[in-house]
């Protein structure tokens, strides 16, 4: 398994309708390194972000779609997604405020 730092297991915020509802309930999507596992993610938010406890994590592997175009077929990238669940007590994560 890689050396994967904490600054590198989280790629990118998903930002997509059911992402954006599931926030109300304090759960976070993110996407996550391939190799990454639910205690790094868990690690890696808390550092990142300030205030924030996490109760939970839930990763989801995702595969890519197939795709053709003309007679050449292929395949879109896979991925893997990470939903965060924050504590009652933790404070929420500003990258998601303004959205």
């Amino acid at each position: 398994m890689a050396d994967i730092k904490y600054y590198d297991v989280i790629i990118r915020p998903v930002i997509t309708e059911k992402s954006m509802n599931i926030m109300a309930d304090r759960k976070y999507t993110f996407l996550v390194h391939p190799d990454s596992t639910k205690t790094m993610i868990k690690d890696a938010v808390e550092k990142m972000f300030d205030g924030v406890k996490v109760a939970s994590v839930n990763t989801i592997n995702v595969l890519g779609k197939n795709k053709r175009r003309g007679n050449v077929t292929g395949r879109t990238a896979a991925g893997k997604k990470a939903i965060v669940t924050l504590t009652e007590d933790s404070k929420d994560i500003d990258l998601f405020q303004n959205l």
